[in-house]
């Protein structure tokens, strides 16, 4: 996969582009720095836990739910179990979404209230872009609002705090302090109905591939704080923490958060322990990273991976990614990026970038992917709210989870390559270059080339053209430039 060639403007557009990656960079050094968090930029060599707190929690159960349609009916069952208390955070809910598909739906509001009327049902949103020319505009938040608690139980604290053009990214449900969900699916049908299924048919509508996972023990204890810190900062009133869960497994687990400086007394030099867990985990990649990223705009990671694609770790070291086809913005920021990282990979064949389409027969319709889930070399494991942008690493809130467990790692990575490669576990068990080499690679080019060729699809899998300017790459990285303090 090589970046496309270019002459005299697209050396001038790289120059450009360069200069203004240089001072991005150099800007979020300097405001780490001040904020005391150098060593998230610049972690050191040794552990892929993040400092800090809250630190690992060992005695975890912990389940990744693969697409929509598993992590809401677990949701759904979750809330319709609770004894005590319902705690929901995200970046934005509808009160008529269908948890549950069928002939009788469960619909998002009626959920909550039949909760409401027994248990205490708190939900917190984002609430929604104060500019008019932004998506999820305040008034459509406060609408949401009024109809989650007109005539009922429920109630909702909308949180203003935030960055200019930034947002509360986080996805959280949180029931009865013992059972929480932490991942990238929100509960809405805003720009996409998040209710999908691993072979993702073709429905004559945007398809929607996410995960999330479900955590019992100690770590609990950890969500239910940090929404705990968030409610009460919005609103005034304390949330009853419950004491840390029993030991419920044996998975060791951290969760790392994004939270801004100056949002909240309870962080005032901010968390940014994100992007601390990931530069720790590419640092030390032997052998496979393998992304799932609605976004690829971050060139602390694009930088890392380009470094081990140019010096590779070892002979069979890959890096993998799934991205969206078409980002909802800030396409030619990924497409940039890639075209960096194919330039560092020579056309060794080290890299492989794809998308996926929902498919049935012959009909093929578009898929979002929308995941935030990364594994190195099936060992360490991410999966939570952020993406891999300056939004996500510096300006909005975010949630995720880290492991380190290799069975869950490894279980979570074969699962995905199956569902992706649209075949049995045992055909993705094995060496796992060998897997890339003889199955991702062949698959997504001739998907490509049948798209090139106008044929009709035969697979879900299809390769990522690089593109090749770098200045329009940097659109993200410089809109955080002019909104960061």
């Amino acid at each position: 996969m090589r970046a496309l060639d270019g002459g005299p403007l697209a050396t001038a557009d790289r120059l450009i582009g360069s200069a203004i990656e240089q001072l991005t960079a150099a800007h979020h050094e300097r405001r780490l720095r001040r904020l005391g968090h150098d060593a998230s930029r610049h972690p050191p060599a040794a552990g892929l836990w993040a400092a800090g707190d809250p630190p690992p929690r060992t005695g975890n159960a912990v389940e990744i739910l693969i697409d929509g349609a598993a992590y809401l009916a677990a949701v759904t069952d979750a809330i319709a179990g609770a004894r005590h208390s319902v705690q929901i955070a995200g970046w934005c809910i509808s009160p008529d979404f269908a948890m549950v598909r069928g002939e009788q739906p469960v619909v998002l509001r009626d959920l909550l209230a039949d909760a409401a009327e027994r248990v205490d049902v708190r939900v917190l949103l984002w609430a929604g872009a104060p500019v008019p020319a932004f998506p999820l505009r305040r008034a459509h938040v406060r609408a949401a609002r009024d109809e989650l608690t007109r005539d009922t139980r429920i109630r909702v604290a909308l949180d203003a705090n935030e960055r200019p053009l930034h947002c509360h990214h986080e996805k959280l449900v949180i029931i009865d302090g013992e059972l929480a969900f932490v991942g990238g699916i929100d509960l809405t049908d805003m720009g996409g109905d998040r209710y999908d299924t691993p072979e993702h048919p073709a429905r004559g509508r945007l398809g929607w591939h996410d995960a999330a996972s479900r955590l019992r023990g100690p770590v609990v204890a950890d969500v239910a704080r940090h929404f705990a810190a968030r409610w009460q900062a919005v609103t005034g009133e304390a949330c009853l923490v419950s004491p840390a869960p029993a030991t419920a497994g044996d998975v060791e687990v951290q969760l790392v958060r994004t939270v801004p400086e100056h949002l909240y007394d309870f962080a005032p030099r901010g968390d940014f322990r994100i992007l601390e867990a990931y530069l720790r985990a590419l640092h030390g990649a032997q052998r496979l990273v393998y992304l799932e990223n609605q976004f690829l705009w971050a060139p602390e990671v694009v930088d890392v991976l380009a470094q081990q694609l140019r010096e590779p770790p070892a002979d069979d070291f890959r890096v993998v990614l799934l991205l969206p086809s078409h980002a909802n913005n800030g396409e030619d920021d990924t497409l940039g990026q890639l075209g960096l990282l194919a330039d560092a990979d020579a056309g060794r064949g080290r890299l492989l970038a794809t998308t996926l389409r929902a498919r049935t027969g012959s009909r093929v319709d578009p898929l979002y992917v929308h995941a935030k889930v990364a594994i190195v070399d099936d060992h360490w494991l991410t999966v939570g709210s952020a993406n891999l942008n300056a939004h996500s690493f510096y300006n909005d809130t975010e949630v995720n989870i880290v492991t380190c467990d290799r069975a869950l790692a490894r279980d979570t990575r074969l699962r995905l390559w199956a569902s992706h490669l649209e075949c049995g576990a045992a055909e993705v068990e094995g060496d796992h270059a060998t897997v890339v080499d003889q199955l991702w690679r062949p698959i997504a080019a001739e998907q490509l080339a049948r798209d090139e060729r106008g044929d009709p699809a035969t697979h879900g899998l299809v390769q990522l053209r690089p593109g090749s300017r770098r200045a329009m790459r940097l659109l993200g990285p410089l809109q955080s430039l002019v909104v960061d303090g």
